[in-house]
């Protein structure tokens, strides 16, 4: 096989990896922050909710859980999805695991802001949105920035397990690839773009980091 067809098709993969980890970020990020929230309810059935939530996402493997919600419909309802089921499905199984990954992550941040500073910020007249908002959230994204970095360099990774659903992203062609061609390249050569992927990211996270410098602990 020709270099550039074997890298068009990695290509082609390079775009599903790549959407399904944008569309995790887009729906896990705020879903967390409810998960958070309601992790740290004081009304004690919600707070127990998401505690059982955060368990057993966190729990039980990414892959057992994609399987779970791709097949579950079938056997739990008797349900036929469309063809395009296996696509919804890894995307909710995506969102759903790295909301309570990044749940247990804003909690930690959220509290470990001292309470005297949400004293002082009342009085001196703010109110509690301007505390949040002015105060406690700019610190807090400070804090949280290396496990959340942590925590999408491995969604990078992640995103290869949607080949359990017959997804085609970039490890599920370099597979197909190498067993065609029976060679190591295009594993090889999927591992450089994922290490690539990975890099971009920690620039932008460093990038981040340095400009959150001026919000000393």
């Amino acid at each position: 096989m020709e270099f550039n067809v074997m890298m068009g098709l990695l290509g082609e993969g390079l775009l599903l990896t790549t959407q399904i980890f944008f569309v995790t970020l887009i729906g896990s990020l705020p879903l967390g922050v409810l998960v958070a929230l309601a992790r740290m309810s004081k009304f004690k059935p919600l707070s127990l909710i998401a505690k059982l939530y955060i368990s057993i996402l966190r729990g039980t493997p990414l892959m057992l859980q994609l399987m779970a919600i791709m097949f579950g419909p079938y056997y739990l309802f008797g349900l036929q999805m469309g063809p395009d089921w296996k696509f919804w499905a890894c995307d909710i199984g995506f969102i759903l695991n790295y909301a309570a990954y990044f749940g247990e992550i804003y909690r930690s941040g959220i509290q470990s802001i001292p309470r005297g500073q949400y004293e002082a910020a009342e009085v001196l007249g703010y109110t509690r949105t301007q505390t949040f908002m002015k105060i406690v959230l700019p610190q807090v994204i400070k804090r949280i920035l290396p496990a959340m970095g942590n925590e999408i360099i491995t969604l990078v990774k992640d995103t290869s397990l949607a080949f359990v659903l017959g997804i085609a992203e970039m490890f599920s062609q370099a597979k197909a690839l190498a067993a065609r061609e029976v060679s190591m390249v295009p594993y090889a050569i999927a591992a450089l773009i994922y290490w690539v992927f990975c890099l971009v990211i920690e620039f932008l996270l460093n990038r981040a980091e340095k400009k959150m410098d001026y919000y000393h602990d």
